[in-house]
């Protein structure tokens, strides 16, 4: 659905299937900085492995990022990326963001 909001805005989109070819420590970190945010605003708590692995434990921003390139499942979806801006398009219209 982001992809489509882009779409519409004209601009060509490359997808990232980040389960199959998942992102490293350093793009993680990368992402966080243009996004703003902590490691742990993007990741997906309910997932099983976070439960059985990581929930309750006292981690730095640098071992939720491990976690995050270890078990890409954990990343919240989807991230735009644009230029130098990153944003979790949840809802869709986040993506409207990056244009502003």
């Amino acid at each position: 659905m982001a992809e489509k909001v882009a779409q519409e805005k004209g601009l060509e989109v490359q997808i990232r299937k980040y389960l199959d070819n998942p992102p490293t420590e350093k793009e993680l970190k990368e992402v966080l900085k243009m996004m703003g945010i902590k490691p742990m605003e993007l990741v997906r708590t309910k997932e099983a492995v976070w439960k059985e692995n990581f929930k309750g434990k006292d981690m730095t921003e640098d071992e939720v990022v491990k976690a995050m390139a270890q078990y890409p499942k954990l990343i919240e979806r989807p991230v735009v990326i644009y230029g130098n801006k990153a944003v979790l398009a949840r809802p869709t219209e986040k993506v409207l963001e990056l244009f502003q």
